[in-house]
């Protein structure tokens, strides 16, 4: 089975990056009313995006752990999935994959009991562990920014839970029932280096609390024949009419409660039937909005891009957003997010600017393989991060791109040489620069292509992505 961006989605694989990844529709003004004077249909479309994420959540831990064992990309709840290599270019089963980090995740049901979750000692090795509840907010990140390299131990305890914890395990508290361990460890991608992650990951430990301690052996896991595995998440979200969004939403309410600042959008969805702790009232739906509002409400999160009010950053071609991880009552943000890039990290941990047009002054084109590009950091200007950057190659599909020296992304380990003035040539090309660039080459295919930079735990202080005062270079035809 082919695992779409949706149905994985392994990590934030690119902010502003998936906006094709299926069709939406193509709106380019502000939407106007379908049902004009109806404002409970408006209400119902801001309940429907303010859903948007524990649904999208819920769908997709039903695909990813509907398996009897960890294979790939899937795994039973409560088991650790640990991806063990980077794919090449004949891997088309995720778009937008990395070749920087090894993914180590899980789902688990924190509702009945805590999980105790175990990291072992990572020294200087980059490498975080955010932890998203059900409405995507990450909620704690153990990893090198935050914790540092020792080994450590978390309770991962549910709403309301109260009880001890053994000497040593540290309480993170998840708002919700719900919760998705998205780790990521850096990783060379050298066979030595290989071997010294896989090691790592077999160290990583989830346990329930009950069996902390003891010998535990995960249980095979339940696969239900009636959860569909074949059709993208996001196209079964979407494709929910609103009675079914709705009945969904509000069962999944009575263990993922609101949060209290969410009580004005709660008190405002009790006009419609929805209620947390309840079933959904569905008489109090206009029955003829049952296939209009989620229409119109995916409509209104994709529109986001263009109508952000500054959520969205468009700096010399490269697009990317800052406010990621944690949302507040920001809640089409929140949407768009959960939409394009699913799992995001908050934007201290990481940011993932996107870039699909050549930009030099105000022309701005679509990058092609026929033509040569260069992007130059001046001295002492390559990204300001603590963690690590690159940038990764796509084809116009958001998959790596065959080239003959197997690249798909450039970085500082690729021990890239300066220019006599202390600035560094990103050669961005189908063609070799010369045997003396390559070590600053990055491949690209004859046709058109797509750039991604990761940004791991950029720098607080400026010059800093974070607050605008570094900006990425454009990359501009040679």
């Amino acid at each position: 089975m082919k695992v779409t961006r949706r149905t994985a989605s392994i990590g934030t694989l690119g902010l502003l990056a998936a906006s094709s990844l299926s069709p939406v529709h193509a709106l380019d003004d502000p939407l106007r009313d379908p049902f004009e004077g109806k404002s409970d249909f408006w209400l119902a479309v801001e309940a429907y995006i303010y859903g948007y994420p524990l649904v999208t959540m819920e769908m997709t831990r039903r695909v990813i752990t509907n398996v009897a064992k960890v294979a790939g990309t899937k795994g039973p709840m409560g088991q650790i999935i640990k991806l063990r290599e980077y794919p090449d270019a004949s891997f088309t089963d995720v778009t937008a994959p990395n070749a920087d980090t090894l993914y180590t995740t899980a789902f688990i049901d924190v509702g009945k009991e805590p999980w105790v979750f175990s990291i072992p000692e990572m020294k200087d090795r980059y490498y975080l562990f955010p932890m998203l509840d059900g409405w995507t907010t990450v909620f704690q990140v153990p990893g090198k920014r935050t914790t540092g390299g020792d080994p450590q131990t978390y309770a991962i305890t549910g709403p309301g839970w109260e009880g001890k914890l053994p000497d040593g395990v540290t309480e993170y508290k998840s708002p919700t029932s719900i919760v998705w361990i998205l780790g990521r460890i850096y990783c060379t991608g050298t066979p030595d280096d290989y071997k010294a992650v896989h090691e790592l990951q077999d160290q990583c430990k989830l346990v329930p609390l009950s069996s902390y301690g003891k010998d535990w052996k995960p249980p095979v896991g339940k696969v239900d024949p009636k959860i569909d595995m074949k059709t993208a998440v996001r196209e079964q979200v979407n494709r929910m009419d609103a009675v079914e969004y709705f009945t969904l939403l509000s069962e999944l309410m009575k263990t993922n409660p609101p949060t209290a600042e969410d009580a004005p959008m709660v008190e405002k969805m009790a006009e419609i039937g929805i209620v947390p702790g309840k079933d959904f009232d569905k008489s109090k739906l206009d029955a003829r909005f049952v296939k209009r509002i989620p229409e119109i409400a995916f409509d209104r999160i994709m529109l986001h891009f263009k109508f952000s009010d500054g959520d969205i950053a468009d700096v010399d071609g490269w697009g990317y957003t800052t406010k990621t991880g944690i949302y507040g009552t920001n809640y089409l943000q929140r949407a768009l997010i959960t939409a394009i890039g699913l799992g995001a990290n908050r934007p201290e941990d990481a940011i993932y600017p996107t870039s699909t047009k050549s930009k030099d002054g105000v022309f701005s084109r679509a990058y092609a393989g026929s033509e040569d590009y260069v992007l130059t950091f001046p001295k002492g200007q390559t990204p300001p991060v603590k963690g690590f950057w690159s940038i990764t190659m796509y084809n116009e599909k958001y998959f790596f791109v065959d080239n003959p020296i197997n690249r798909y992304s450039i970085s500082a380990r690729q021990d890239l040489k300066s220019n006599a003035d202390g600035s560094v040539d990103i050669y961005i090309q189908n063609k070799s620069p010369g045997v003396d660039k390559e070590s600053n080459w990055l491949p690209a295919p004859k046709g058109k292509f797509i750039l991604m930079m990761r940004l791991y735990w950029p720098d607080d202080k400026s010059p800093s992505i974070l607050d605008g005062s570094w900006a990425i270079p454009p990359a501009k035809k040679a």
